[in-house]
């Protein structure tokens, strides 16, 4: 397993209409402080004021390949979205998880997105959180042309947001 994106060819940086790439690595946290709340799409709205409408998997709210669920981000209604990855982190091996998100319409709405993290114990009490989203649509053009970009700022608040609340959950176990 390694520490990059598996990326669908469909999606290949470089290749869409707009990529963004967001990372942070934080002493005093670990992959196990991060992923429960990453994968618990129930979460999300306590941390990150960019997404609402969360519609969770009938299985429930942690997410697994192959589930289904939806949300609304960044003024877009709520996008049907497909887990492509998920795989818990371990003592030996990153936690990745990725969807596929899809919004129909005409071509000045419709939008194909692709949505991958990584998150990873380091070396000295350290963990990184990497997060790369591609996109495909006129959605996507126009979002790239704005500075800054309000997807790369959108993503840097979602993992700002996870750390503070992290960190807030290891202070009351404490």
């Amino acid at each position: 397993m390694t520490t990059d994106i598996d990326w669908p060819d469909r999606y290949l940086p470089g290749l869409t209409d707009l990529f963004v790439s967001n990372e942070t690595i934080v002493a005093n946290l670990t992959s196990a402080d991060i992923w429960p709340l990453l994968v618990d799409i129930t979460q999300w709205e306590f941390y990150y004021d960019n997404v609402c409408k969360i519609t969770p998997p009938s299985s429930g709210p942690i997410l697994e390949k192959g589930d289904r669920f939806s949300f609304s981000t960044f003024g877009f209604p709520p996008i049907q979205t497909e887990v492509a990855e998920s795989v818990a982190p371990s003592s030996t091996t990153p936690g990745r998880l990725a969807w596929i998100a899809k919004l129909d319409g005409n071509e000045d709405e419709a939008i194909d997105v692709y949505h991958a993290w990584i998150v990873e114990d380091l070396s000295h009490g350290r963990v990184r959180i990497f997060t790369q989203e591609s996109q495909i649509g006129r959605p996507a053009i126009q979002l790239a042309a704005k500075k800054p970009n309000p997807i790369w700022m959108g993503h840097q608040d979602w993992l700002d947001g996870l750390v503070k609340t992290a960190r807030e959950a290891r202070a009351t176990k404490a």
